[in-house]
């Protein structure tokens, strides 16, 4: 192959990724399903990345503090704890991504642009009450979390100013929901990109303190993280009520419409529950972590879990593509078409996730010694990556499916494989493994990669037979 054709494919893959990233809506019912799918995975994976940088900015400034110990193990069961809130967001947000896809499939726009609205009354009146409870409570949520007493006591204004900023969170999830509905991905890629540019900026200053800017340490990096998520919400209002998008919002839809938000309700309540009861697995494996090892342990698990989420995020971002595909190809009554991106997606998701099971065990030390240098926290955090990064590629696959039944409105089906996979099955294996077998923390490690791969292997049963394609939204 001559230099001149090289050099002619890498400038049309430059030129299209631009397109990708530059937010050109197109009509993702027709024409190639591989450039559907990429022009919807580039800037899903790009707003996963930036969603997993979060966390890793404050692991790493937090994790170079004096107390690093009790700081990380702040950071990390506190994450576990807002896992909750991201389930409700998610839940949320895919109830918001199911009806506003399936309307534009329908090319009725202004229909998706009110689901949208609806969609934020509820979010903001749930958002307010999450707040309140987790200001009230934040010392009780480290100690539920089986932190020690010095660490709750000193992680509690951590806790207060995370928990209160629920509002945020929610709806940056919620919003950027609605966008990849409406199939501009890059509309959310980019909030969450302002997002984390102000927070990167932030963590150093308010963390370490400079000139006048007093050193807050642990608070900073909340205070940090909240503010660049509070930047990135009004990016995201600024574009949602612009009129560069297919999007028809009017002053009219904030009025209340409950036959609209009963049937966001019905696929979101479903929704919430899959994303609650998989984020209460892991804070119970959390716990299980915490008190079968200790400080080190819980801390090296922590460190490993926001060093893997870095990598897993940008898969779920690719097998976000499937939920907007799945819902406007079913909205066109294209069924074959429908089924045929899950395909597409899937196969590019398990490429993805192969590379990075060979990057865990090839380079596992080297990523996990870049945020701890504490010897015995980062041995636990190594051996936590190289276990875990064994189901990646089922749990690739797996990913893509729970977004096809959510794309599909078919909420439900993932929220049962959830509560079979996790509590009928990885909780117990867990407990079984750390406590009687006495495998502590390496037992905890093992049962994740088990579970996702047989809630993997269920979830392709259940996609074969079908019944998502029926599902009314």
């Amino acid at each position: 192959m001559s230099e001149q054709t090289y050099t002619t494919r890498a400038s049309n893959a430059f030129a299209f990724i631009r397109r990708a990233i530059s937010g050109e809506e197109m009509d993702y019912t027709t024409g190639s399903l591989r450039k559907a799918v990429f022009m919807l995975a580039i800037p899903m994976m790009i707003e996963m990345i930036m969603e997993s940088v979060f966390a890793l900015v404050d692991l790493y400034f937090v994790g170079h503090l004096e107390d690093s110990s009790h700081a990380i193990q702040t950071v990390g069961l506190t994450e576990s704890v807002l896992t909750i809130i991201y389930s409700l967001a998610m839940g949320m947000s895919m109830a918001a991504t199911a009806t506003v896809a399936r309307r534009v499939g329908e090319k009725n726009f202004k229909e998706a642009g009110h689901a949208a609205i609806q969609s934020m009354l509820i979010s903001l009146a749930v958002a307010i009450v999450i707040s309140i409870f987790g200001f009230i409570n934040a010392t009780n949520i480290l100690r539920w979390m089986g932190a020690s007493e010095e660490t709750a006591v000193k992680g509690t204004t951590f806790v207060r100013i995370m928990m209160g900023g629920s509002l945020v969170i929610v709806l940056l999830f919620l919003i950027n929901g609605i966008f990849r509905g409406a199939g501009n991905a890059a509309i959310a890629m980019k909030s969450l990109m302002v997002a984390n540019i102000c927070n990167i900026i932030l963590c150093p200053l308010l963390i370490r303190g400079f000139g006048p800017i007093p050193a807050l340490g642990l608070n900073g990096a909340a205070i940090a993280t909240t503010i660049g998520r509070g930047i990135g919400v009004c990016y995201q209002l600024y574009h949602l009520f612009g009129k560069k998008h297919s999007l028809k919002i009017q002053a009219s839809y904030w009025k209340t419409d409950w036959t609209v938000i009963r049937s966001l309700v019905k696929i979101a309540t479903p929704a919430i529950f899959q994303f609650l009861i998989a984020s209460c697995s892991w804070i119970f494996l959390a716990n299980l972590v915490a008190t079968t090892g200790g400080e080190n342990a819980s801390a090296g698990y922590q460190t490993a879990l926001r060093l893997m989420m870095f990598f897993i995020l940008p898969a779920w971002g690719m097998s976000n593509a499937a939920a907007t595909l799945v819902g406007q190809n079913l909205g066109a009554k294209q069924l074959d078409r429908a089924e045929a991106s899950v395909m597409k997606t899937m196969k590019y998701n398990v490429i993805f996730m192969a590379f990075v099971t060979v990057l865990f065990l090839v380079l596992g030390e080297w990523f996990v010694s870049f945020f701890t240098p504490d010897p015995e926290v980062r041995k636990e955090a190594v051996l936590a990556v190289r276990i875990i990064s064994a189901g990646y590629i089922f749990y690739g696959i797996g990913m893509v499916l729970i977004n096809t039944f959510n794309g599909a409105g078919d909420t439900w089906t993932p929220t049962w494989v959830n509560v079979f996979g996790f509590w009928l099955f990885q909780i117990p294996l867990a407990y079984v493994l750390a406590k009687y077998l006495n495998w502590g923390p390496t037992g905890v490690f093992i049962a994740v990669p088990v579970a996702e791969t047989l809630i993997t292997i269920v979830s392709f049963i259940l996609f074969k037979k079908g019944r998502w394609k029926r599902v009314v939204v």
